[in-house]
């Protein structure tokens, strides 16, 4: 909560973001989730219940941090024999690695924004139609911005750079007096770089568990007071 001087908010790249601080995960608002194919045919969708994340937001948006901590042994897919073998040495090894960490690198701007701009300068020749048509991208972009996430998953003891594309849902003071931003982000990886490798053969060809896992995230994050 802010004292009613302290800056809650400001605008960046036509956008309005949080102002620099730190920042945590809302347990009230978040999803962890993930996706991974069953039988080449079908998607099995699970989450894990407990998670926590720190976020550093900087003077710089683009310098700032992230830091997460995903309880192992909460995960669900709402099929217990199915859950029971994922928290199992054969994939996840929940009582050895009751963790999975994420620590960031770096936060890069999404081209995609950049590229509307990109075509409307091709639109517009003149310079200062130029700067008139990039300033009306930006302010149609708002709330709407596009990150890309660089950091290190850790997995059972093997760390791995992966890029989360976010995506940046806007910044306010919620009823509570809270300062808050939400923001939602997707990732993908094999899962063996991280010695998942436990898998069966199809007879008619393929593995029963698909080697690539996609992350859904979504959430809230709150001011330290």
């Amino acid at each position: 909560m802010t004292d009613g001087t302290q800056e809650t908010t400001r605008r960046w790249k036509g956008m309005t973001i949080p102002a620099a601080g730190t920042y945590v995960l809302d347990a009230a608002h978040k999803r962890v989730g993930f996706t991974a194919h069953h039988m080449m045919v079908s998607q099995v969708r699970g989450e894990f219940s407990a998670a926590a994340a720190t976020i550093r937001v900087g003077e710089d948006p683009l310098d700032s941090q992230v830091t997460a901590t995903i309880r192992t042994g909460t995960l669900t897919t709402q099929n217990e024999d199915r859950d029971t073998h994922l928290r199992s040495s054969d994939f996840l090894d929940v009582d050895r690695w009751p963790t999975i960490e994420f620590r960031s690198r770096r936060v890069e701007r999404r081209v995609a924004d950049d590229a509307i701009a990109q075509w409307a300068r091709l639109r517009n020749h003149l310079p200062e139609r130029s700067r008139v048509a990039t300033e009306l991208v930006e302010r149609t972009v708002g709330v709407g911005g596009r990150f890309t996430v660089v950091g290190d998953l850790t997995i059972c003891g093997v760390a791995r750079e992966v890029a989360l594309d976010m995506h940046f849902g806007g910044a306010r003071t919620d009823p509570y007096g809270r300062d808050i931003f939400g923001f939602s982000a997707t990732t993908d990886f094999n899962r063996e770089d991280f010695g998942l490798s436990w898998n069966v053969a199809l007879e008619a060809g393929g593995w029963l568990v698909g080697k690539r896992v996609k992350v859904e995230i979504a959430g809230e994050a709150v001011r330290e007071v």
